[in-house]
C-alpha cells in the first residue's frame, strides 16, 4: 500500500514539474524585457499600474536587473520608481513637472523642471524644461567661460582627464575675443554697404572702426559713415556695426575693427572693392554685389527689427 502511494505522488510530481518550469521561465523572460526596457521594477502581483504603485509604496525594485548607465552630462538621478540611476536630463531638455519622471525623465544635477514662460510671449503653449538653479557665469581651470554650473559640470564629465575646477565666480578675465569678423565686401558705387563686429570680453570691451592706416577712428567727420554699438546678443558681448551710405570708389579699402580692455586688445579686418557703375567687373564680384544690395534692401525699417534675447544669460 505504501508502495502504490509513493508511486502515486511521484506521477503527480511529474505532472506539476512542467507547470513550475514554466512559471520560472515566464518570470525570467518577464525580467528580462523589463531589464531590456532599462527598467528594474518588475510588475507587482496586484496589477497596479506604477503610478499607483508609488503612490501606495509597494515599487518592488530588483537591484541586479539596473542597466549602467554612461556618457550622462547631467549626472546621474533615480528612476521613476526610485530603484535603478539613470542619466537625468540636460539643461533645456523637456521634464515631468510634478517631479515623477514617468514620462520625460528627471532632471539631472543642478537642474530643477519649470515652465518656459517665453512661450507665453509667442502665443504658444508653455512646455516643462529642465533650467539651471544658478543662471551665474563661472571661469573653469581651463581658462573657458562657462554659462553657469551646469554647462561646467558637463564639461567636466565630458573631460574627465582634465581634472577641471572653478577658479572663480563670473566670467574669466581675458583679452577681448571677436566672434563674428566682418566679412569681405564687393559692392557697386551708390549703394549701401555695412560691416558687423560681435565681441565678448571681461572686463567689457571698447571697439573701434579704422580704415586702412589712418590715424583717426571712424567716423570721424564724414557725413556718409555712421558707427552703432548694442550689448549683446549674449552677456558680456558687444555688437558693433559699420555703416557706409551711397558707397564711392574712395571707400575702398580694409576696414579693421578693434576691440581692447585693460587686458589688451583684438582685431578683425575686412575688405571693401568698389566697382564704378556703368563699368565692367568680373562677373562673380556682379553677382556677389548683387546679392549684397539685394540683402541689404530686405532689411526691415529701423524701429521694425524684432528682438531676439532668448539666449541671454
Amino acid at each position: 500500500m505504501g508502495q502504490r502511494r509513493r508511486s502515486a505522488l511521484f506521477l503527480a510530481g511529474k505532472k506539476r514539474l512542467p507547470e513550475i518550469v514554466c512559471r520560472m521561465l515566464l518570470l525570467l523572460v518577464m525580467g528580462l524585457a523589463w531589464s531590456f526596457h532599462g527598467a528594474s521594477c518588475l510588475p507587482h502581483p496586484t496589477g497596479l499600474t506604477w503610478a499607483e504603485e508609488g503612490a501606495e509604496g509597494q515599487c518592488q525594485c530588483v537591484p541586479q536587473l539596473c542597466p549602467r548607465a554612461t556618457a550622462c552630462p547631467a549626472g546621474l538621478v533615480r528612476d521613476h520608481c526610485g530603484c535603478c540611476l539613470e542619466c537625468g536630463n540636460a539643461e533645456g531638455q523637456p521634464c515631468d513637472l510634478d517631479g515623477s519622471g514617468t514620462f520625460y525623465g528627471r532632471c539631472g544635477e543642478h537642474l530643477e523642471c519649470q515652465l518656459d514662460i517665453q512661450e507665453l510671449g509667442y502665443g504658444g503653449i508653455p512646455k516643462p524644461q529642465c533650467v539651471c538653479r544658478s543662471q551665474g557665469a563661472v571661469c573653469g581651470s581651463d581658462h573657458i567661460t562657462y554659462q553657469n554650473i551646469c554647462k561646467f559640470q558637463e564639461a567636466v564629465r565630458e573631460r574627465e582627464k582634465w581634472n577641471l575646477s572653478i577658479t572663480s565666480d563670473g566670467p574669466c578675465q581675458a583679452v577681448p575675443q571677436i566672434k563674428h569678423h566682418p566679412q569681405d565686401q564687393v559692392n557697386m558705387s551708390g549703394h549701401d554697404v555695412i560691416f558687423m563686429c560681435e565681441v565678448f570680453a571681461y572686463p567689457m570691451a571698447l571697439v573701434e572702426w579704422r580704415k586702412d592706416e589712418e590715424e583717426f577712428a571712424l567716423p570721424g567727420d564724414d557725413p556718409h559713415i555712421s558707427i552703432q554699438s548694442r550689448g549683446g546678443p549674449l552677456k558680456y558681448e558687444l555688437s558693433s556695426w559699420l555703416q557706409i551710405e551711397g558707397v564711392r570708389k574712395a571707400d575702398g579699402g580694409t576696414y579693421f575693427c578693434i576691440a581692447h580692455n585693460k587686458l589688451g586688445n583684438a582685431t578683425a579686418k575686412a575688405t571693401l572693392l568698389v566697382a564704378s557703375a556703368g563699368t565692367l567687373c568680373p562677373c562673380s564680384l556682379c553677382v556677389r554685389a548683387r546679392k549684397q544690395s539685394h540683402a541689404l534692401s530686405m532689411r526691415p525699417p529701423e524701429g521694425e527689427e524684432e528682438e531676439d534675447y532668448s539666449d541671454y544669460y
